[in-house]
């Protein structure tokens, strides 16, 4: 399953920073991401990761301000880890509702 950073955006009632159009299909932690994945920065002692990581979307703190270039998609919200756990659950219910 596929999901743009404008539908996870709008799943999470965030804001994008970057590329809206660009997809993800799996997850990843920040330290291992790689193109195609989402991952997220709620623990400021991994902050150094988002400067690295190769994930494709990251999902971040409204009040984040990178003092470096990214190379991922941000998605802000008010709080990171309780938006990528609602992001699970979502895609959990989307998983198990399919039909056929």
């Amino acid at each position: 399953m596929e999901f743009t950073a404008s539908q996870i955006a709008g799943i999470l009632e965030g804001e994008v920073e970057g590329n809206p159009e660009i997809a993800v299909h799996k997850l990843a932690k920040i330290e291992e991401g790689e193109k195609g994945s989402l991952t997220f920065l709620a623990n400021p002692k991994y902050t150094s990761f988002i400067y690295s990581t190769d994930a494709s979307i990251t999902i971040v703190n409204k009040d984040f301000i990178p003092d470096q270039k990214l190379k991922t998609t941000l998605i802000k919200v008010d709080d990171a880890y309780k938006s990528f756990s609602k992001l699970l659950e979502y895609y959990n219910q989307v998983k198990n509702n399919k039909t056929g």
